[in-house]
């Protein structure tokens, strides 16, 4: 497969490694501490990942967020990429 960077302009890569903390967190101001913004800019990211993807993504149960079937699935493909990400710039910045 080809690199097709016009894939990228419709998507900021920060708003994906929010969707994974808050899919680890299961919750947004978990998230939000985690990552050291807001609460109110993990929602905003998480209000436009819905759009994108046309999923809700995360289902209020209590007081935790259970992920849709697609989350799940957007997870189980991106983790593994953050974390070659992860080291190649732990390489780099040796």
């Amino acid at each position: 497969m080809e690199f097709d960077e016009r894939l990228f302009s419709n998507i900021n890569l920060n708003s994906l490694l929010t969707l994974v903390v808050v899919y680890r967190e299961q919750g947004v101001t978990k998230a939000a501490s985690r990552l050291q913004v807001h609460q109110p800019a993990v929602s905003n990211t998480l209000a436009k990942l819905r759009i994108h993807f046309d999923d809700p993504l995360f289902i209020r149960d209590c007081k935790r967020l259970k992920p849709t079937p697609k989350a799940t699935e957007i997870i189980n493909q991106l983790e593994p990429a953050l974390l070659d990400i992860q080291k190649m710039l732990m390489a780099v910045d040796r």
